[in-house]
């Protein structure tokens, strides 16, 4: 295999990450036809958007265990086909409880997908284009978000929610196949595995990443998870036009991916590009609540921004956390930050549908914005040097098995220090 199946594994891992996402971020456009159908107060529905991270939350740290000891491939198959029968089982629930729970399954096992195939673009992308290659990979939520945005509340319509519940289950088949047929593991062993010296698992410093990503996920999940109910609720804009405006905001959000991965390749840093837009997360999202009642030209805009940017950062945290760890621990380290996002994700859209109903939309968003702040203000003890040096070594080494393999003399770049002040 050439370096060049690394693109394919990339698009593999993607296509797979995608699917799921399709479940969990694409899920808030049928809120409104979901409601209707089940009879379900606001709240109830906070509980229905938060059941896939639910369920996630228990299995991404396991999941990650088992990729780092027996691979990609084995656990992308089972974790997809198995989501793929619960979506498959929601067409015939009839009641809240069965949807919560079928949904909650789904969780379990799609969780799958992002240590899988996260630690697979770690291992077959250096770290010159690794921030690249993770921000095109996580491209795959919004992307994935913004099909099911465009297409779940259309199909919803015109033949039921069955049909749009089987068509996320299609969606899993054709990745869990895909996975099982062109993923492979990486020709070189990673190297340097041991970045952190103490494991993910006891290491404070990954504790702190993740719990200082999570407070921008609280704004994301206010940006985006509630975009439809806020615009068709609120400001009386039609389910299907706002579910519009959520495709939209998750195309920009993939395109903001990529963008942030480039970036931080760039600047051979991941926690400073990570703050700043942590800072205009922040700012965006105290404007929309600000504007909740401004006329729509104005306000659209500026929630369409602020999803966005909410959906701009899940790359760079991702990144971060695999190569802290090393090519073998990666797994662990993805599953771990990735448990404390989930628990997150299942508790914050309960917690801010019961504020809403209790307060107001213009209160809900305003806490929502102090939270990626917070965020910015925990992030800042991480230094670049403490984190990446070892997975630098990785890259050299890495870089130097693949030139004399082609029988050149590669030339090593020195590391450069005044570039490793911040992540």
């Amino acid at each position: 295999m050439s370096s060049g199946y690394r693109w394919v594994v990339l698009a593999v891992g993607t296509f797979a990450q995608a699917s799921f996402a399709a479940v969990n971020i694409g899920l808030p456009a049928l809120a409104p036809a979901l409601r209707s159908h089940y009879s379900l107060s606001l709240t109830q529905i906070g509980v229905v958007l938060g059941a896939v991270s639910a369920g996630m939350m228990l299995t991404l740290l396991p999941w990650g265990i088992v990729a780092d000891r027996i691979g990609e491939r084995v656990v992308i198959v089972a974790g997809l086909t198995g989501a793929a029968v619960a979506l498959a089982a929601l067409g015939w629930s009839g009641s809240f409880l069965s949807l919560v729970g079928l949904l909650a399954v789904a969780g379990v096992f799609g969780a799958s997908v992002n240590a899988a195939s996260g630690r697979a673009v770690m291992s077959w992308f250096g770290r010159a284009e690794r921030g690249l290659a993770l921000g095109i990979r996580q491209t795959a939520i919004p992307l994935g978000g913004t099909v099911a945005a465009a297409s779940l509340p259309w199909v919803a319509r015109a033949d039921g929610l069955r049909t749009a519940f089987l068509a996320l289950a299609v969606g899993c088949l054709a990745a869990a196949a895909a996975g099982g047929l062109w993923m492979r593991d990486p020709p070189i062993p990673p190297a340097h595995d041991h970045a952190l010296e103490t494991g993910p698992l006891r290491d404070p410093r990954m504790w702190l990443l993740s719990g200082g990503s999570s407070l921008l996920l609280v704004a994301q999940i206010s940006n985006v998870f509630f975009l439809v109910l806020f615009l068709h609720q609120h400001r009386g804009v039609s389910a299907t036009t706002a579910a519009a405006v959520l495709a939209v905001t998750q195309l920009l959000g993939a395109v903001a991916r990529v963008a942030s991965g480039r970036w931080s390749d760039r600047t051979e840093r991941r926690i400073v590009p990570l703050r700043q837009l942590a800072a205009a997360l922040g700012l965006t999202t105290a404007l929309v609540a600000v504007l909740a009642d401004a006329p729509l030209p104005v306000l659209v805009p500026v929630l369409v921004a602020a999803g966005t940017l909410g959906l701009s950062w899940n790359g760079l945290s991702f990144t971060a956390a695999a190569e802290a760890a090393g090519g073998a621990r990666s797994g662990t380290a993805i599953g771990l930050q990735q448990t404390v996002l989930g628990l997150v994700v299942a508790a914050v859209p309960v917690a801010f549908a019961a504020i809403v109903g209790a307060t107001s939309w213009r209160v809900g968003l305003a806490l929502a914005a102090a939270c990626p702040l917070l965020g910015w203000l925990a992030l800042a003890p991480l230094a670049e040097r403490a984190l990446q040096e070892g997975d630098r070594a990785a890259h050299d080494e890495r870089a130097q098995v693949e030139a004399e393999e082609h029988g050149v003399s590669p030339a090593i770049e020195p590391a450069h220090p005044e570039s490793m002040t911040g992540l």
